[in-house]
């Protein structure tokens, strides 16, 4: 019994059909990221805003999302939706539940950002006549990105490989075009270690980028010590 075959792996690893649902998981990745960062900066100024009236949706809609299973949320809006009118393709209701799912957890890691922003500043800010958006523009979030990155960093990361939940409707990611080449030629240890080497390149990838921009945030904050220069005679006293 033939336990690995070397030619099916490498025929595997170069597919074009495998390539495809990387890419496809690539655009749920960063469709999923970009808008659930927009959404969940909306949801963390609700929540830390002193009206009831914005806090407590805000509040109620991370419980939820975070409480409750990606996979549940899934089924429930491509399966559940269709049953009150709504009917959405697999990779709407895809896009849709990665991006709510996500805006729940980025909030609170904005909200924790943008808690951390000395509040001495943002008075000192008011006393000099700034407006809420200017204080929000040039003191706020640039201070609160530089302790965004890194969490959100981790997050996109995590994101990247959550995505393979969506197979489970059908959507046709990289896991779930592993499957159908599994149930197309019994490959099950090829096809799934190519589908693993895929992951780690798109994550290593990743992680290159991440060390980059915390690398651009950081850069106002880094100071560089400036060499103090001796005159020969006090470098002749300090030797003396």
């Amino acid at each position: 019994m033939q336990i690995w075959n070397w030619h099916g792996f490498f025929m595997y690893l170069g597919s074009g059909f495998i390539f495809r649902g990387a890419l496809v998981t690539l655009m749920l990745t960063v469709f999923a990221t970009c808008a659930g960062f927009v959404l969940g900066t909306v949801v963390a100024v609700m929540k830390r805003s002193r009206h009831k009236g914005l806090s407590l949706p805000a509040r109620f809609y991370i419980w939820l999302f975070r409480g409750t299973p990606l996979l549940v949320q899934l089924i429930i809006i491509y399966t559940g939706l269709p049953k009150f009118g709504i009917r959405l393709d697999v990779t709407t209701a895809a896009l849709i539940g990665l991006s709510l799912n996500e805006a729940a957890y980025l909030a609170e890691i904005i909200r924790a950002g943008l808690d951390a922003v000395s509040p001495g500043q943002i008075a000192a800010a008011r006393a000099l006549g700034l407006e809420e958006g200017q204080i929000a523009r040039y003191i706020t979030f640039p201070q609160a990105l530089r302790i965004i990155v890194p969490p959100l960093g981790n997050s996109v990361n995590g994101l990247l490989k959550t995505t393979s939940i969506t197979s489970v409707i059908s959507m046709e990611e990289l896991l779930r075009r592993a499957q159908l080449l599994v149930q197309e030629h019994f490959m099950v240890l090829e096809l799934f270690t190519v589908t693993a080497i895929y992951y780690l390149a798109m994550t290593s990838a990743w992680d290159m980028i991440q060390r980059r921009l915390e690398n651009y945030v950081n850069r106002p904050y880094q100071r560089t010590a400036t060499p103090v220069l001796l005159e020969p005679e006090a470098n002749i006293a300090v030797t003396s």
